[in-house]
């Protein structure tokens, strides 16, 4: 694995657009890296990573949903959150990552899910926060982020499942799950 190689197949999957929030990303996740003593090369790769299938067609998302028998509950939900799973199996498959921890943030990082690793909640955050993003309640998630990534993730989580409900639309279980546990842990956490 090269991350040249990575990097600049990755720059080929997406507009510029997306590259550059790509790039931010990374920078993001690398500065909550260090904070938090991680492997910066692997949550560099996770970065890189986290949107190489955002731009493939649906008919491709779904062939390598059911070709490598990804969570096939992901295609009666938004079809946002199928390139997580995707993107992870294409690590996994073209550029023979094994490491979980890499393959689990690209995997979750939108959806999240109970009990992730410090990598992925690096990835989820950073994606959530990065610079360039602007929406009600993304302050607080980036003041939150500086001091606890628990209780980042479960104000994250709030505001994702306030907006899908303000527009009607369904919520993934995983998202569900993944708050509640949140919610617990930075519950149990403050008494």
């Amino acid at each position: 694995m090269n991350l040249d190689e990575i990097i600049q197949a990755t720059k080929e999957q997406m507009p510029h657009s997306r590259w550059e929030h790509t790039l931010r990303v990374r920078d993001t996740a690398l500065q909550l890296a260090e904070k938090h003593k991680l492997s910066l090369p692997k949550v560099e790769i996770a970065a890189i990573l986290h949107d190489y299938a955002k731009f493939w067609s649906d008919e491709q998302l779904i062939s390598w949903i059911k070709k490598y028998k990804l969570p096939s509950d992901l295609l009666q939900y938004n079809k946002e959150l199928w390139h997580g799973p995707v993107g992870a199996e294409v690590a996994r498959q073209k550029w023979k990552i094994l490491d979980e921890e890499i393959c689990n943030a690209i995997c979750y990082h939108t959806t999240g899910r109970p009990a992730m690793s410090l990598i992925e909640k690096v990835i989820f955050l950073a994606d959530y926060i990065e610079p360039a993003r602007n929406f009600p309640g993304l302050d607080e998630v980036r003041h939150l982020a500086e001091k606890n990534l628990d209780q980042a993730i479960l104000q994250s989580l709030d505001n994702t499942l306030t907006f899908l409900i303000s527009r009607g639309q369904k919520v993934y279980p995983l998202t569900l799950l993944t708050r509640n546990y949140y919610l617990e842990l930075v519950t149990n956490k403050a008494e």
